[in-house]
């Protein structure tokens, strides 16, 4: 007996070519994927003419902690932004606060079609943990992990030990409990010793998870960096041992030729952030990138830093800027940026083999788009307007590990308009906390 079986639609594994047909799913897996469905009767079918079934997006770099910080961070450099405005609220954030805040951040990954994320770091992982199993969606949890430099809160501050040991104690609790792991993750190079470094690394290789840290993210890291380490953060990691497949290189916006060189040779992927690049820190070199073999994923930042918390804007911002940056109408086409946001970023998360591209065998994280609404009725191909014209309109439903997140743009495991009345009373009250 089939579970759920959808079509016929017109289905985008991502790794091979669209087709019309049927997705098939039994015990959360994909079981069948083909023109015609199989002959046995499913519990579940969902006739879908007209639609589109893809992956579920993936979201590699989101702050799920900041999320009753929207608004907080406009308009200033990433220094003022860091030490005056988010900082501070996330000092102000107790550990209810945090399970909210991670909450309306999975509602908003849903509605955009994305089911998992990875967290690079709040203070209260436990709440965030809670917020995030609540809606029944993966995630990559992290504790923001920071030993050293300037600009810390009084109450923000803890030694290396401290630091590894509220780590490993995260990592035993929450390390593959359900859809959730737990990743080691480290803040920047202005706020992370060596020493943190090198036994973040050994961790994280122990355990089997991957390492997150923002990386190169303004000129005045680099110039940090040289005065204090001998050299750029990029080389700095790479003498250290830092650079691999298990390493993910947030942003990486000021990087040079031998620098993306580097991150290819390595296999070290990067989290691409386009919207809170532009805003905050600059514009990343990810066509290059691309062209040197690096394995470019995407990501939205936090609401502070981003304000849309989108992988569907993401996907059209970082095409579109890279035409501009390059002069170049061909770059970063349609099927290279479906990639980046499906399974270039479930490998870059250390998930390709489970989640990332409609395959039988992997489980089923999917997405029912609908494409009748203005934006996308008209559209020539389908396929390459994922890319170019979809919007969170579009997300009908979707699926998580083979059970509905979303049914017919509803939610199914909370009460949405509840959630969202206590968040805006909430991101008031930690507003006035903080006299902003």
């Amino acid at each position: 007996m089939t579970d759920l079986r959808i079509g016929p639609a017109l289905v985008v594994p991502v790794t091979s070519d669209p087709f019309t047909g049927y997705v098939e799913v039994t015990g959360g897996e994909i079981t069948h994927l083909g023109p015609k469905p199989t002959g046995g009767p499913a519990t579940e079918t969902v006739a879908a003419p007209g639609r589109i079934v893809t992956p579920a997006f993936v979201n590699t770099h989101c702050h799920t902690s900041q999320q009753l910080g929207r608004g907080l961070g406009d308009d200033v450099g990433l220094l003022t932004w860091l030490h005056e405005r988010i900082w501070p609220y996330e000092l102000a954030l107790d550990e209810s606060d945090s399970e909210l805040s991670a909450l309306v951040c999975a509602i908003e990954q849903i509605r955009n079609g994305c089911t998992l994320l990875a967290d690079p770091g709040g203070r209260h992982v436990d709440g965030m943990a809670r917020g995030i199993a609540a809606v029944g969606i993966r995630a990559l949890l992290g504790r923001s992990a920071m030993d050293c430099g300037d600009g810390r809160p009084e109450g923000d501050r803890e030694t290396t030990a401290e630091v590894l040991a509220a780590q490993d104690e995260l990592a035993e609790r929450w390390h593959g409990k359900g859809l959730l792991r737990f990743s080691y993750t480290l803040r920047t190079i202005f706020n992370c010793s060596d020493e943190l470094i090198a036994a973040t690394l050994e961790r994280a290789r122990a355990l089997g998870t991957v390492v997150q840290m923002h990386v190169a993210e303004i000129p005045e890291e680099n110039e940090h960096a040289l005065a204090t380490r001998g050299a750029t953060t990029v080389r700095h990691l790479d003498r250290l041992g830092a650079l691999g497949p298990g390493f993910l290189a947030v942003h990486s916006t000021w990087v040079d030729d031998e620098e993306i060189a580097l991150l290819a040779e390595r296999g070290c992927p990067v989290s691409h952030n386009a919207a809170s690049n532009l805003k905050i820190l600059g514009t990343p070199r990810v066509a290059d990138m691309l062209d040197a073999g690096v394995r470019v994923a995407l990501g939205t930042d936090g609401a502070p830093s981003n304000n849309r918390m989108s992988v569907l804007d993401e996907m059209w911002l970082a095409a579109i800027v890279q035409k501009g940056v390059r002069r170049d109408p061909t770059v970063l086409p349609a099927p290279i940026v479906l990639r980046m946001a499906t399974v270039d970023g479930a490998t870059a998360l250390g998930m390709g083999d489970l989640v990332g591209s409609l395959e039988v065998g992997k489980r089923a994280d999917l997405v029912v788009l609908d494409p009748y609404t203005p934006n996308l009725a008209t559209a020539a191909d389908p396929v390459s307007a994922l890319v170019t014209a979809c919007k969170s309109e579009n997300v009908e439903s979707v699926l998580c590990d083979g059970d509905w997140v979303m049914r017919d743009r509803r939610l199914t495991r909370v009460d949405e308009a509840a959630v969202l009345a206590e968040a805006a009373a909430r991101a008031a009250a930690v507003r006035r906390r903080l006299q902003l």
